[in-house]
């Protein structure tokens, strides 16, 4: 019993510590930061002109399909980078893994390119 705790006492103490920053990082700021608005803080910003329209207006479907084509292949460059620097260790199994990978991407990119979720219109 003992060495079971042993085991997994760091990960406590990890925990410990964790919860505690964050406690103090959520508190913190209510104590230290002066809470004095004026016209300058509550003014507009960003754009330089009034809000228009509803923040809760409903976007686009097309927004959330490009968004989810760019994750796919940034993710596909993400695996790239460490498979070419990799490359002389996996060998040719790890070379054809990654080809077939590839393909794979390859194949979905065409098939959402046939299917006009890159149209624009």
């Amino acid at each position: 019993m003992n060495s079971y705790l042993q085991n997994y006492l760091s990960i406590l103490i990890f925990i410990i510590i964790s919860v505690g920053l964050a406690v103090i990082l959520i508190i913190l700021p209510f104590l230290v930061a002066k809470l004095k608005p004026d016209k300058e803080k509550l003014s507009t910003y960003e754009c330089g002109f009034e809000n228009f329209g509803n923040a809760k207006k409903k976007f686009d479907i097309r927004f959330y399909l490009v968004s989810i084509l760019f994750i796919i292949f940034d993710l596909e460059i993400a695996f790239l980078f460490p498979w070419a620097v990799m490359l002389k260790e996996i060998a040719l199994i790890g070379f054809w893994s990654m080809i077939a990978f590839i393909i794979t991407l390859t194949i979905g990119f065409i098939y959402e390119w046939k299917k006009g979720a890159l149209e624009w219109e």
